[in-house]
């Protein structure tokens, strides 16, 4: 029998950030990589999004299925937000073009 101590257990892929030296991140708990480029990483976490902003940020490592991502660069700031539906925006800007 398992005896619970009162603590929430964390999720199966839950989020994790780990950010070595400013320059060398490893995150898991990824739902979704929405745009990156060498000043700004957008990413949907299942703790909100996740926009990183520094310098020469290169994505080494997706893996969607496994919700993980490696990020290298010099990283000046890491901002947390509400999720959004990228989706649903997009969608909706596109049905406007058409009519």
């Amino acid at each position: 029998m398992e005896e619970r101590t009162g603590k929430p257990q964390p999720r199966v892929g839950s989020h994790k950030l780990s950010l070595n030296n400013r320059n060398s991140a490893v995150l898991t708990g990824i739902s979704d990589v929405i745009s990156f480029d060498l000043k700004e990483v957008l990413l949907e976490t299942q703790q909100g999004m996740l926009h990183i902003k520094g310098e020469d940020l290169h994505v080494n490592r997706i893996n969607v299925e496994k919700g993980e991502v490696d990020i290298e660069g010099r990283v000046d700031s890491l901002t947390y937000s509400e999720v959004t539906n990228f989706a649903k925006k997009s969608e909706s800007v596109l049905s406007r073009l058409f009519r």
